[in-house]
């Protein structure tokens, strides 16, 4: 049966640039618990010349995942260009991705475990505006991560740590950028609109600020290939009101230091580059057909929000389910919108890198 609109089966991945994939890879598996390689791939972007300046670079990048459930890091470094960071202090409410949410099953006690590992907590242990427990973590290069108690889990057990329950972005039209991730990506359940200064954000840079929070998530349980393992989401929209946010990525390359990207597992991508159109918001990159990462394979492009935050799409084609045996799953043959079984998925594990 021909798919009749494109299924969205939640945050596939975040893109996270940085110097050296190997040492920030050992960080988020010993801290997050990203431990399982989809792929490792050394190549070229080729596709990407819009956001790197006309030219081509290598990269060196491993997607990673946390089977307790959650999207994935897309840990990526360019290996023949040196990275650049901001050409200033990025503060909460400047342009683009801001925060990472990382799901935890017990927000206090993963808060007491990162004190005894000595994490650079960014403020206190605090709840956001629906009431909700949550704190902001730092990495050794800066990036910030927002410690939430997980929506639901696909396994637990294992650890306190799940992988991707969404991400924090700043914007300057609240409005507009409610109606792009609420008409385009499904985000339209509105869990708070509150505008103040908040105790919350009161530890982070330019937290002190007067904001306009907005929490969005899905209202549809999503469907799928993955969308058991990558589970519900959300999107908190920022905009700062005391002071003129600036673009993250002004003057920079994708790739470079930071949160470069959110993407979204799809099927369907036709449906979507038609109804990107449609909306304003049209792909400004397409992989055309299938694009190839070594041991994984699919379809991807990449589009705009209202204010030039790279959303990927990845509609996948091809991925290693049982890599030591030979065993590649191929989506293609498989009926739009199924979910694969708990222990195919769950197979990916295999792979999983201990330390």
């Amino acid at each position: 049966m021909e798919l009749q609109e494109k299924i969205i089966s939640g945050i596939q991945q975040v893109g996270i640039g940085i110097r050296n994939v190997d040492e920030a890879w050992a960080f988020y598996r010993k801290n997050f618990g990203f431990d399982v390689p989809v792929f490792r791939d050394k190549a070229t972007a080729n596709l990407m010349v819009r956001y790197t300046g006309g030219k081509t670079f290598s990269r060196d990048a491993v997607l990673a995942l946390n089977m307790q459930g959650g999207g994935g890091f897309e840990i990526w470094q360019f290996t023949d260009r040196t990275p650049q960071p901001a050409e200033f202090a990025i503060q909460a409410g400047d342009l683009g991705i801001y925060a990472v949410k990382v799901k935890c099953t017990d927000v206090a006690a993963c808060y007491a475990e990162f004190q005894k590992r000595k994490l650079d907590i960014v403020g206190p242990l605090a709840k956001n505006p629906a009431g909700d427990l949550h704190f902001y973590v730092r990495d050794p290069y800066g990036n910030v991560f927002e410690i939430v108690k997980g929506l639901a889990w696909f396994k637990t057990g294992r650890s306190l740590m799940g992988g991707v329950g969404g991400v924090t972005i700043g914007v300057t039209d609240m409005d507009k950028a409610i109606t792009f991730y609420s008409s385009l990506l499904g985000y339209s359940q509105k869990v708070y609109d509150t505008t103040a200064t908040f105790e919350d954000f009161a530890g982070l840079p330019g937290g002190t600020d007067t904001f306009r929070r907005v929490l969005l998530r899905h209202p549809e349980v999503r469907t799928g290939a993955f969308a058991k393992l990558l589970g519900p989401t959300e999107i908190e929209l920022i905009s700062v009101q005391s002071r003129t946010a600036k673009k993250m990525y002004e003057n920079r390359f994708w790739g470079d230091l930071g949160f470069i990207h959110v993407c979204f597992d799809i099927t369907g991508m036709k449906l979507l580059e038609k109804e990107c159109a449609t909306k304003g918001y049209p792909f400004t990159v397409d992989s055309a057909n299938s694009f190839d990462m070594g041991e994984a394979a699919g379809h991807f492009s990449y589009c705009e929000d209202p204010d030039g935050t790279l959303i990927e799409f990845v509609e996948t084609h091809r991925v290693p389910i049982l890599k030591k045996l030979g065993l590649y799953l191929n989506l293609k043959n498989r009926k739009p919108g199924k979910a694969l079984p708990n222990w195919m998925v769950s197979a990916l594990g295999i792979s999983r890198v201990k330390d």
